[in-house]
């Protein structure tokens, strides 16, 4: 990697773990309200999507060459896979082992798909070429 790639990579993080505890905070306190945890991660990773995009946008890669409706579209289908990604080990996770803590079910999940996102944004959701 280089020096460029080390840093954008180092900002992407940041901005990842702003998103994750947009998410994390928003999934526990609708469990806390009594929202089951599948839903209630529906709702977190849903904000942070909506977060990590403008802060990815604005610290990390810039804005794209293309209008922003644009490249919100290519960054939720890129965010979307990433989620879906997320969400099924979270849920294998909470089925598959009985108590297991909804908290560290994302930090595997989250952790899992950090590489994903970032070559899937960084590629084509922020691409330079018009």
């Amino acid at each position: 990697m280089s020096r460029l790639q080390v840093s954008k990579f180092a900002r992407f993080a940041g901005v990842g773990g702003t998103g994750f505890v947009v998410d994390t905070g928003l999934t526990l306190l609708l469990i806390h309200r009594g929202i089951d945890p599948f839903t209630s991660r529906i709702f977190g990773i849903l904000f942070a999507m909506i977060t990590t995009w403008r802060l990815n946008r604005a610290l990390t890669f810039g804005a794209s060459r293309t209008s922003q409706t644009s490249e919100g579209a290519r960054y939720f289908m890129v965010a979307t896979l990433a989620a879906i990604l997320s969400y099924a080990i979270y849920t294998a996770l909470l089925v598959s082992i009985s108590g297991f803590p909804p908290a560290l079910a994302i930090v595997i999940a989250v952790g899992t798909t950090t590489l994903v996102s970032f070559l899937g944004y960084s590629r084509f959701a922020f691409k330079t070429a018009v």
